[in-house]
């Protein structure tokens, strides 16, 4: 079966989504950063990926498949955090949508092989549990960059942003 290979893939790429949010979690858990609703935010966002990609690994177990890690990437964040601008706040947002895309781009394609391989059951899988949670969480993203447009660079305003955050 063709999805195994693709799965395999989409296993990996959720784990790389987890780290990646992981690592948004330490930088804005940093003393020179100190957001730690936001930090929070984007700890519970590695969480979930981290569980994603625990059910497709469940999944293609289940189906009589083999999980194979290919490794994640190394990742950087260049976020700029050093200066008194606080724009990385709003660009740390805007690289998660991207990256939510991106994810949702590959389970839509997932679907499609699905499709392609008259596998009703794999299909109704990932419709389940996953292509409307990804609508949702780019929805969620889409606002907080919206409210932090809003803000600009307004320390203050940031401040009361990770304050009011709701996670």
């Amino acid at each position: 079966m063709l999805f195994r290979s693709s799965l395999n893939k989409q296993i990996n790429r959720e784990y790389y989504a987890s780290h990646y949010y992981h690592l948004l979690y330490t930088f804005f858990k940093r003393d020179n950063i100190a957001l730690g609703n936001i930090a929070n935010f984007f700890k519970k966002s590695s969480e979930e990926e981290r569980e994603h990609a625990e059910k497709l690994m469940d999944y293609q177990v289940t189906r009589g498949g083999v999980v194979q890690f290919t490794g994640v990437d190394k990742i950087e964040l260049d976020l700029n955090a050093g200066s008194k601008d606080f724009d990385y706040v709003l660009k740390s947002f805007e690289k998660a949508l991207e990256l939510e895309k991106s994810v949702n781009e590959s389970l839509l394609n997932l679907h499609k092989t699905a499709d392609e391989d008259n596998d009703p059951q794999f299909a109704d899988f990932l419709e389940g549990n996953y292509l409307n949670e990804q609508v949702e969480a780019n929805y969620e993203l889409s606002k907080y960059i919206t409210q932090l447009e809003m803000i600009g660079n307004n320390g203050f305003g940031i401040y009361m942003f990770d304050k009011e955050f709701e996670n």
